[in-house]
């Protein structure tokens, strides 16, 4: 029988913890896999953000892959944050995108907080997207929610769209910051989605048939529109053209938004396309002119604009994208009087939608910043 410490273990490096945001899908069940795989310590977490939810398939994942899993019931927090402002948002005559709010301001504050009291050292998820760590340029200046941050880490952090164009999710995570970045592995960016069936199916995963979910992940099946309806109280009011002449009833302005086209329910000369809004007036403002300048817009203003990887020299050219699926196209950013900041769109751009955001990367497809569209 041995006694005391055996000396040829006491030098052996610690492994490294990390905790895993699970969904319950292929991606961060893959993600996990990987990162097991490389010699991590890896704690699955799930965020329990609606009733009804079964757990099963990520506790059929982690039992898979032999690691402790922890659930966290972040319901009403969900439902006041996140459903919440999507909600005020509509109901103020913007259209927001909920899944960059909640990554910022949910989901990788919950992981993190999790990480902590794990006593984890990173924190992944199944995000398609790259991240590339630099030497800090101390005199590069990191704005973060419209403050300038002189930071103290000694490197800095980049995001790089994914190998996979069609499943890149920069988009909905330029708002992250530095200290986050330094923490935080991305497993899925070098690999394409069709790679990625190929090893749950190499790791024997529960879910690698799973179908992918598309949509907004709180509406449940439903329509946007649909869930207006039932959640927002909203007045029905007038239809008018650009003359203000009246051409129909609407049922209740949060449930349009700028360039929409269906729904609209106007017959004779359309097909018309919603032009604008007067919340104070509860007026829907309509088009059947698609060439209408509001529908193609030359510039946009942006607020609450960040630059994670520090301010670019202005006027900046840089590549923009101004809805999660649009192509990149080439614009100017520059700072105004008001630290608010303007894009001048090289090719006019269609229903640049306030509440949207605004991102903006570089040719090598690095992540410059972005801002929300006001």
């Amino acid at each position: 029988m041995l006694t005391g410490c055996c000396p040829l273990f006491l030098n052996m490096p610690k492994k490294e913890k990390v905790a895993v945001g699970l969904s319950g899908g292929v991606d961060s069940a893959v993600a996990a896999a990987l990162l097991k795989k490389d010699g991590y310590d890896v704690t699955g977490v799930f965020l329990l953000t609606q009733n009804g939810i079964d757990a099963k398939d990520v506790k059929n994942i982690c039992a898979e892959l032999d690691i402790p899993l922890e659930i966290i019931d972040a319901r009403k927090r969900f439902q006041k944050e996140v459903v919440g402002y999507f909600l005020k948002e509509y109901s103020a005559g913007r259209t927001p995108n909920p899944c960059v709010f909640c990554n910022e301001n949910f989901k990788f504050k919950l992981l993190f907080e999790a990480a902590e009291k794990l006593g984890a050292d990173y924190v992944s998820t199944g995000h398609y997207v790259r991240i590339k760590q630099e030497i800090r340029n101390p005199n590069i200046e990191i704005r973060n929610k419209s403050k300038i941050i002189n930071s103290k880490l000694k490197k800095s952090y980049k995001l790089f769209s994914a190998k996979d164009k069609n499943k890149d999710q920069s988009y909905f995570l330029y708002r992250i910051g530095q200290k986050e970045l330094a923490r935080l592995i991305f497993p899925l960016g070098e690999y394409e989605k069709t790679e990625v069936r190929e090893l749950a199916r190499k790791f024997k995963l529960p879910v690698q048939d799973k179908a992918e979910s598309q949509d907004v992940c709180f509406l449940a099946g439903m329509t946007t529109e649909k869930f207006l309806e039932k959640n927002i109280k909203s007045k029905k009011g007038k239809i008018v053209d650009e003359q203000g002449e009246v051409l129909g009833e609407h049922r209740g302005l949060p449930l349009y938004t700028l360039g929409q086209r269906k729904g609209i329910n106007i017959g004779g000369t359309g097909p018309y396309y919603v032009l604008g809004k007067n919340c104070e007036k509860n007026i829907l403002i309509v088009t059947n002119d698609k060439r209408q300048l509001p529908l193609l817009a030359k510039t946009a203003i942006l607020e609450q604009t960040v630059f994670p990887a520090g301010l670019p020299v202005f006027p900046a050219k840089v590549l923009i994208r101004t809805r999660y699926r649009n192509p990149l196209s080439y614009a100017i950013i520059k700072p105004d009087l008001t630290r608010k900041y303007i894009v001048e769109f090289e090719k006019p751009q269609r229903a640049v939608t306030p509440g949207q955001s605004c991102v903006f990367y570089s040719e090598d497809g690095s992540l410059i910043g972005g801002g929300i569209i006001k």
